[in-house]
This record gives C-alpha cells, sequence and structure tokens, in this order.
C-alpha cells in the first residue's frame, strides 16, 4: 500500500469512506460492511472516514465494532456539527463550543474508542465564529481525546482563521473529474498552509464509475435520486462524459472508476480520495486505481473530456449551506 501525508498524518494512499454503509445510497447490510472494513484493512487501507451524522450515529457503533481489536491498524477519522434528531430530522449546524466537547465524548463512545486520530468540523457554523470552534477541539487535542483536527466544506477565508488558531491538518471537500471546484482557490490556499486534502465522492457519487444508465438504476430510497446531476437532462449529459471515460479506460486496460481515482491521485501528493462502497468487489476495483499510470497525454485527454465545470447540474441539495 501507498502512503502519503495529510500534513503530519501518515494515512494510505486511498482511504474508506464508510456513509453508505449505514445510510443514503440504499439498503445497509452491516455484516457485508464489516467484511468491506476488514478487506480494506487487509489489503493495507489505514484511513476510516465516519461521522456522528451517518446512520444518526449507527455508522460510527458500525465502525467500530469492525476495528475492535484492529485499533492499531486504523487512523480513524470521524465529524460533528450536522445535528441530526433521532429520527433523523436535521437540526442545523451547531460549532459551539460546548456542543464540540459533548459531540466528541458521543463519538468516542459509539465508535468504542479512547481517541479519534483526525476530527472534523463536518461544516462550518455561521453563528460561531470559526474560532471559537476550533479553540474547543484544540481543548480536545490538549485533553488527549483526539490527535488532530480538520475542517470539511469550509471556505479558504476560513480555513486560515482556523489554522492560525490551531494547525489543522487536512480539509475533506468533494473532488473528483465533475467537481473541480477545489482547484480554483481551495487546493491553493491548502497548500500555502500545509494542510493536506481530502478528497470525498472522488467517483462523483458512483457516476464515474460507469454502472448507471438510468436514474432508475438507483434504489428508490436512494438519496442521489434528487441530486440534480442525477436527474433528467442532466442525467444524459452527464453519461455522455462518463462514456468517454468508459472509452479512455478500455484503452488504458483499467475500469472507469480506477480512471478516476488514478486522475485524482495524480492531482498531488497531498490528495487523499476516500472512495466509499458498500461491496467487497468494488473495493478491490477502487485499490487497483493505485497501480493505474497515467502519462502527460492521458491527464491531457482527460483535459479535454472533463475540463473544470463540464458536469451538467449543480453538486447536490447539501443538508447545510457549505463553503462560509
Amino acid at each position: 500500500m501507498q502512503h502519503r501525508k495529510l500534513r503530519d498524518l501518515d494515512v494510505s494512499a486511498l482511504g474508506l469512506g464508510c456513509m453508505g454503509m449505514s445510510e443514503f445510497y440504499g439498503e445497509a447490510d452491516e455484516n457485508e460492511s464489516i467484511r468491506v472494513i476488514h478487506r480494506a484493512l487487509d489489503l493495507g487501507v489505514t484511513f476510516l472516514d465516519t461521522a456522528d451524522m451517518y446512520g444518526v450515529g449507527r455508522n460510527e457503533e458500525l465502525v467500530g465494532r469492525a476495528i475492535r481489536g484492529r485499533r492499531d491498524e486504523v487512523v480513524l477519522a470521524t465529524k460533528f456539527g450536522n445535528v441530526r434528531g433521532p429520527g433523523g430530522e436535521r437540526l442545523g449546524i451547531n460549532g459551539r463550543p460546548e456542543y464540540v466537547r459533548q459531540a466528541c465524548d458521543a463519538s468516542l463512545k459509539r465508535l468504542g474508542v479512547d481517541h479519534i486520530d483526525l476530527y472534523y468540523q463536518h461544516r462550518v457554523d455561521p453563528q460561531t465564529p470559526i474560532e471559537e470552534t476550533v479553540g474547543a477541539m484544540a481543548e480536545l487535542v490538549q485533553a488527549g481525546k483526539v490527535r488532530f483536527l480538520g475542517l470539511s466544506e469550509a471556505s479558504a477565508g476560513t480555513l486560515r482563521r482556523a489554522d492560525a488558531v490551531h494547525p489543522i491538518t487536512a480539509l475533506q471537500s468533494e473532488y473528483s473529474l465533475w467537481t473541480r471546484d477545489p482547484e480554483e482557490e481551495i487546493l491553493p490556499t491548502c497548500r500555502e498552509l500545509g494542510i493536506g486534502f481530502v478528497a470525498y465522492s472522488p467517483l462523483g457519487r458512483g457516476f464515474l464509475s460507469g454502472q448507471f444508465r438510468s436514474p432508475e438504476d438507483l434504489p428508490p430510497d436512494d438519496f442521489r435520486r434528487y441530486n440534480p446531476r442525477f436527474q433528467g437532462e442532466n442525467f444524459q449529459k452527464n453519461l455522455r462524459l462518463v462514456e468517454a471515460v468508459q472509452e479512455m479506460a478500455r484503452e488504458k486496460g483499467c475500469t472507469p472508476a480506477q480512471l478516476a481515482l488514478a486522475w485524482l491521485l495524480a492531482q498531488g501528493n497531498d490528495i487523499v480520495p476516500i472512495p466509499g462502497t458498500k461491496r467487497v468487489k468494488y473495493l478491490e476495483d477502487n485499490l487497483g486505481a493505485l497501480d493505474v499510470h497515467l502519462s502527460a497525454s492521458d491527464l491531457a485527454s482527460l483535459e479535454a473530456v472533463f475540463p473544470m465545470g463540464a458536469a451538467a447540474g449543480e453538486r447536490y441539495p447539501d443538508m447545510s449551506s457549505v463553503n462560509r
């Protein structure tokens, strides 16, 4: 397994996003999900990503069960800030210091661990100065409950203010061939400050894998059905882009998912994609991206097919405001 550095934190070059194991992407199978996590660890994946809102805490509990007895093999990342009620209802964003402490203790209990390796603010609370939130997060580091701090979907200005309070190890935001917004301002700011970049949805919520030919291919309760890029004319336009990626993948002797992940890995050694999956076969396919070498010509061809802004439709109706 290749490794990369998020500031001072060593992680596998590809992580595993665990969100879909508990919610959002159709029916969950916890036994299969635990098999996926165990197989990932067996293959050298060290970086697992969860959050307290995924499955309203169930995802943290699942990950905690999966890593029991193997804690020392894992760089464990979780998040707080998107508040949900017991029935899953969305209650807004909370970055107040007292909530930060409460949320961390609750996550530690669900995960069954004594510390979190990378603790993110999931979304920035517009009602609480980032200095106050990160100040409370820094206290968790001092208390030994957290090792490193991160933010998710934060703006360049917020990153600077946060990093001035306590070093920010990683920014996690959506980044893929069809979501290249971070290239404009966010990635340059991360590099200026020495902050690593964790790319979530690196396969465009699965679209770039080429497995969807119609919105009807998605399970009835899959939240992607409400994603603008998976609807109507946008779906058809995006499908044509993916078909071009599929053709390039055939020429390279790899899968579309491997090609898309290899492109992302080639954007810099400070970038760590965290593709999510609920199936061992897709996990193994994704890890094959580490063996795909893209030449300058390959990268230029992908750029021609998928320039910034090529994808049709907005990213998705997020559960909160982003880039504050």
